[in-house]
């Protein structure tokens, strides 16, 4: 596998008479097969997974819940390969490792220790994190590592500033942390920032039957990983900048904020795993008056490892972003950059909306709900669209949004919703 690195300007023309001009630079990134290996006739399959289930059985996943995700948990085991390696761990107040990591071998045993989980206890699911970290670090060489952590409530026996920190971490050991809320009643602001994180993605299970649905969207997921620990490197022309407040951020498969570190003339942005699906990122530009013609205002470049080779640090191809300095300007928008920023406004305009929520501006908290429905119109996302304005609509009309309102909410705002 190598990096496919594709880098867009939403207008590429500048107007030469500014003395400043803002662009947003769209950088598509994904895992792509190595075409000397194809005309070799080598092997590119996917990359064998290092999979930890984290799984809440506290006594409120008594009956349904419980029996559902268990069968999800099967189903999952049934779909892994000789080559993968499997962990399970339970938790209530208290955690304890189910299964050890371990290659893929005796299944039934495997299902059996998942099949006699029952209810038990509360909730601490930074004691889950924990050992769901410990057994997923034993089986990382030459593998992907994902971690599917469910849970149904909040973390009344845990602490949150640790399950952060575990999310810190296990970014740190290249170990990619897909949180799972099942039902209404967990933390949505915790399983997001876990996710966010540890560079995973955020999962409602609103009712059972939805639970399968989930566990195989996210096992499709890890399965289309090709290369993991990457970062995004983009260095700026001297009077290029990076805007100072929320500069880059990630708007596909599901937009998140990302933390910027800077390393000489070059600002990195972590990734983590490249999908054979592309990811999006959306960085904020201002760029400083240029003379008439074209010139080149930034260079992209991806660091990554590749697993299947054992081969970490390595680097993608520099490639040159230009801008064409113009004294009689004409735009040239470009239509996907567009969408990405669509997807951004909205994801920011719900934020918007929950802090007016929180500080009891039910109006105000309403017209950014309508407002972000109608970005989502725009983005072409009709079902996001749907959610919100009836966010907003309750609000209106003097309603509270249910835990499940807002959950949906926070959901749409972060992506693009799947039939």
């Amino acid at each position: 596998m190598k990096v496919g690195l594709h880098p867009l300007l939403n207008d590429p023309h500048i107007d030469a008479r500014q003395s400043s001009s803002q662009r947003q630079l769209s950088m598509a990134i994904r895992a792509i097969r190595d075409s000397a290996l194809i005309d070799q006739n080598l092997d590119q399959a996917s990359l064998p997974l290092n999979l930890c289930l984290v799984l809440d059985h506290s006594g409120s996943m008594n009956g349904r819940p419980l029996s559902t995700v268990k069968q999800a948990a099967l189903n999952l085991i049934n779909r892994l390969k000789p080559t993968d390696r499997i962990s399970v761990v339970a938790f209530d107040h208290r955690a304890k490792v189910l299964v050890p990591n371990q290659p893929v071998e005796d299944v039934a045993a495997i299902k059996a220790r998942i099949d006699r989980l029952g209810p038990d206890g509360g909730t601490a699911i930074d004691e889950g994190m924990k050992l769901g970290i410990e057994e997923t670090a034993k089986g990382k060489p030459d593998r992907t590592s994902q971690i599917f952590l469910l849970t149904d409530g909040e973390n009344e026996h845990g602490d949150n500033d640790r399950c952060l920190k575990l999310a810190n971490l296990a970014s740190e050991y290249n170990i990619t942390v897909n949180a799972l809320g099942f039902g209404a009643h967990w933390n949505q602001d915790v399983l997001e920032a876990i996710a966010d994180r540890a560079n995973g993605s955020l999962a409602y299970i609103e009712s059972p039957e939805q639970a399968g649905t989930a566990f195989d969207r996210l096992f499709t997921r890890a399965q289309s990983v090709g290369l993991t620990n990457a970062h995004l490197g983009l260095e700026l022309s001297p009077g290029v900048r990076l805007a100072e407040l929320k500069p880059i951020a990630q708007v596909a498969p599901e937009t998140v904020e990302l933390t910027v570190q800077q390393e000489g003339n070059t600002a990195w942005v972590r990734l983590g795993d490249l999908m054979t699906a592309e990811r999006i990122v959306l960085a904020n530009l201002y760029i400083h008056q240029l003379p008439p013609g074209n010139a080149a205002i930034a260079t992209v470049q991806v660091r990554y490892d590749d697993p299947a080779t054992g081969q970490t640090g390595l680097f993608s191809e520099r490639v040159p972003v230009y801008a064409e300095a113009q004294t009689a300007y004409q735009p040239q928008p470009e239509p996907t950059v567009q969408k990405s920023i669509l997807a951004l406004a909205k994801y920011r305009q719900t934020q918007i909306a929950e802090t007016k929520l929180q500080e009891g501006d039910r109006t105000g908290a309403a017209t950014m709900l309508q407002t972000a429905a109608k970005t989502a119109l725009q983005l072409g996302d009709d079902s996001g669209a749907t959610v919100l304005q009836k966010s907003a609509t309750q609000l209106q009309s003097g309603e509270e949004l249910s835990e499940s309102d807002r959950k949906k909410t926070r959901i749409v705002s972060k992506t693009i919703l799947q039939d």
